[in-house]
């Protein structure tokens, strides 16, 4: 089950920091997610992701119903599992539980946000060669559970070669030509997005000439 979100409804004008990260943002001494990224802070308020990136979008992955046996009887919650991104190089996925669908897409969502990462993309396709970031680097590879999947650079034209959540994800991501292969129990939902979201993660796993240069 996949359905367009509503945005999370975040009140930055009533937010009120509680970490060392959040007052130097809204005192104005970090203006972008760079600097965040690249002196490996870490982020634990969600509202740092919409000041710093007030386009990022958000898609419901999957809803599911799961039921937990307790000594009070059967409980049941709604699982979400939501994407976020800014279709330019950031993508972030995050699951929520609660007893109404709503909550947990929220909670999802905001989950999302503080699983924020960076993703380096380029043109590493040997068809094509012509520079701009419309793929990924390189051969990239994700895992969760049972599911293995498999990011292959494409030239430019080719579009995204895979299933509708991995669609869903790599748009997100900025991602517009590649191939993928999937291995495993691909019919696990939160399974296959966490792999593939593992996999994205990975383009900065390796240290390319071009960070020797920066």
């Amino acid at each position: 089950m996949r359905r367009r979100a509503r945005r999370t409804s975040i009140n930055l004008e009533q937010w009120v920091p509680r970490t060392r990260l959040g007052k130097m943002i809204q005192e104005g001494r970090i203006t972008s997610i760079e600097e965040i990224f690249m002196e490996g802070l870490k982020m634990r308020e969600p509202q740092i992701v919409d000041t710093l990136l007030p386009d990022i979008q958000e898609e419901v992955i999957n809803i599911n119903l799961v039921q937990k046996q307790t000594d009070a009887g059967e409980k049941s919650r709604f699982k979400a599992i939501v994407a976020v991104g800014n279709r330019d190089g950031y993508i972030g996925l995050g699951s929520g539980k609660a007893r109404q669908v709503r909550t947990s897409i929220e909670k999802a969502a905001m989950d999302a946000r503080l699983n924020l990462v960076p993703v380096r993309r380029g043109c590493g396709s040997w068809e094509c060669g012509c520079g701009r970031p419309h793929s990924v680097p390189f051969q990239v590879e994700g895992r969760c559970g049972g599911v293995r999947v498999v990011i292959i650079p494409g030239p430019r034209g080719l579009g995204l070669v895979a299933s509708e959540v991995a669609k869903v994800i790599l748009g997100l991501a900025g991602i517009k030509d590649c191939w993928t292969r999937s291995f495993g129990s691909t019919r696990t939902v939160p399974s296959f997005a966490y792999a593939v979201f593992h996999a994205l993660k990975e383009t900065y796993s390796l240290i390319t000439p071009m960070d020797w240069v920066k």
